[in-house]
């Protein structure tokens, strides 16, 4: 970690109580700040009060009092509080910098860094690179980081020269960066998403191209080739492009031919040995390995990784087979494309668990999906009337709705046949019953081990 002065006896304001915002807060401790953590909550955790009133931080709840801002000199935001919050706005209308955690976690880095954003297959991705770096690796280690849901400034004030941060960044931890710069930037792709947080398509894009802003010549971006709004970004980095495409639309980096992964002409997997099924996960195949050629891995350590690979918890992921159903856990599907790329991954007939928090957003491009893949449906949260909606339109007969992503389970099983996949992928946010997709997804599959064991315990 390098040992910087700039906060040496200056306040700090950290919003936010989470694990980003507890782990700013001991950070700037170290490098000599004096920190204030506010978080609206009136019911805060005490153990974690206590933690960092011990070490010498003041800890503020309830509420977000505009004083605080008295002798700030920069504020830390939880990337999810908006910018048009109060305290906040104010911050920045007294020209008080505002950043976010992986913005103070690269001021201290010293590890190479690779930033990954992208509206889906950020954390795939990232699981990915960091495993083919850590494979029979000889010297130092690759940490996996940020919005991925480990601190980035947990692992700054541990990692060294020889080892790397590979750096989950969302749109919203973007939007706090100042100097920031990523190696090796990926950009998985771009589709419609949060635009109820940034306000416009257009601001959340802007938001996903600062990942570049601090690139040069001697870097590396990574950009999904088929998907033509992120080969816009290509017109904005002074960074080597350095393409990835499932539809053989390049040759200059990764790419998919008849079915087989290369790089730059290199032959390095057959796609169906890919340890996760869908074409999405072919997609994030072909980023990680041309990040991880770019680093010099070798072909066989990448083949082994990919081969392997299981997947990520919430994220296609597979929990169990009980009567020739076979159950998966797709949480993290926040928004539409994630479902389609989900349903796409299945050849077997696919009872669908679907619904949660209404952005204003209507179903119909599942439509088509839901005519290829899905058998039944089971809806539920805000949205569940118009999830219905579409899967009317798609005929399918069988169309269910319940409470949540827990009551959905037992409905799910009762219209399922041998041979079917049961699958949780929401197309929305949890936010209307979940505080986030992880609850969601750990709910889901505990209802899943409640209904395996009233099955068992029945015969």
């Amino acid at each position: 970690m390098k040992n910087i002065s700039s906060y040496q006896n200056k306040q700090v304001l950290v919003i936010g109580m989470g694990k980003s915002g507890v782990n700013s807060a001991k950070l700037l401790i170290k490098l000599g700040a004096q920190v204030i953590v506010n978080d609206k909550t009136d019911q805060p955790d005490q153990s974690q009060v206590d933690e960092l009133k011990k070490i010498g931080v003041k800890v503020v709840t309830g509420s977000h009092p505009l004083e605080l801002l008295d002798g700030t000199t920069t504020v830390v935001k939880n990337p999810v509080v908006p910018y048009n919050n109060p305290l906040v706005a104010k911050a920045i209308e007294e020209k008080i910098s505002v950043i976010t955690e992986p913005e103070l976690a690269y001021q201290v880095l010293d590890a190479t860094m690779i930033g990954i954003t992208g509206t889906n297959g950020k954390t795939t991705t990232t699981t990915m690179i960091t495993e083919m770096l850590n494979r029979n690796r000889s010297k130092g280690k690759a940490y996996a980081a940020g919005n991925i849901g480990i601190p980035a400034t947990e692992i700054a004030q541990q990692a060294t020269s020889d080892d790397v941060m590979v750096t989950e960044l969302s749109s919203f931890q973007l939007m706090g960066i100042k100097t920031l710069h990523p190696h090796i930037a990926v950009l998985t792709n771009i589709y419609e998403a949060h635009t109820d947080w940034h306000g416009s398509h257009a601001n959340y894009v802007n938001a996903k191209m600062r990942i570049l802003m601090n690139q040069t010549e001697n870097d590396y971006f990574v950009v999904n080739w088929d998907n033509e709004e992120a080969r816009q970004f290509s017109k904005h980095t002074q960074a080597t492009v350095v393409p990835f495409s499932r539809e053989g639309r390049t040759e200059e980096g990764a790419y998919e031919r008849d079915g087989v992964l290369y790089f730059k002409g290199e032959k390095i997997i057959d796609a169906d040995q890919i340890g996760v099924p869908g074409l999405h996960n072919v997609e994030n195949a072909l980023a990680a390995l041309a990040v991880a050629k770019l680093m010099g891995q070798t072909t066989e350590n990448i083949k082994e990784v990919l081969q392997q690979f299981t997947g990520v918890r919430h994220r296609m992921q597979y929990i169990t087979t009980f009567n020739e159903r076979k159950f998966y856990n797709d949480s993290k599907a926040t928004d539409i494309e994630a479902t389609q790329k989900a349903l796409d991954g299945f050849n077997q007939s696919v009872v669908l668990l679907a619904g949660g928090l209404d952005r204003g957003f209507k179903f119909d491009r599942l439509v088509p999906y839901f005519k290829k893949h899905v058998r039944a449906l089971v809806v539920f949260g805000e949205t569940a009337g118009l999830m219905a909606n579409a899967g009317k339109k798609a005929g399918i007969k069988e169309i269910v709705k319940t409470k949540n992503a827990v009551t959905a389970v037992p409905e799910a099983y009762q219209l399922s046949q041998p041979g079917d996949v049961i699958l949780l992928s929401p197309a929305c946010a949890s936010w209307d019953q979940w505080p986030t997709f992880e609850v969601r997804g750990d709910q889901y599959i505990k209802a899943v081990e409640d209904l395996i064991k009233k099955k068992e315990e029945a015969k």
